[in-house]
């Protein structure tokens, strides 16, 4: 059973990373800096997120039949793994976002560029193939 502590901790926690977010929306902080001030907000929930599950290990149990606790490397495993799947993707949607209208739009002024053009684009994807090599790397180790 989660005691009231455990309860209401993650939801200050969101409330106050949830909460300039809502300002930004509700139109109380100007349009100028909004952009700086969302990306900030980000940073701080994943940074919260990373300390609460880092800090929170511990606790992470299997339920096998005897009950025994998970060992705190291979969580740490799994965690990084994860991390390295969703942090690559990220990496490579951001390169692709940044990539393929210049392509289109190369290639659309002249055909003959497809070549070209494809290959920012290609390169963009492979950064999300390094992750999920990498985190299969890391879960043969475990």
């Amino acid at each position: 059973m989660l005691t009231l502590k455990e309860m209401i901790l993650p939801l200050i926690a969101v409330v106050l990373i949830v909460g300039p977010i809502a300002l930004i929306f509700s139109g109380k902080i100007s349009a100028k800096n909004a952009k700086t001030k969302m990306l900030a907000q980000i940073s701080i929930f994943a940074g919260v997120f990373a300390v609460m599950m880092i800090f929170q290990m511990h606790q992470f149990t299997v339920l096998a039949e005897d009950g025994a606790a998970v060992d705190p490397s291979k969580s740490m495993g799994f965690l990084s793994a994860a991390l390295a799947v969703a942090a690559s993707s990220l990496g490579a949607a951001w390169a692709v976002a940044k990539a393929a209208p210049a392509a289109l739009g190369a290639i659309s002024e002249n055909p003959d560029n497809f070549g070209k053009a494809i290959i920012f684009v290609a390169l963009g994807e492979g950064i999300a193939i390094y992750g999920l090599l990498i985190s299969i790397l890391i879960l043969n180790n475990l």
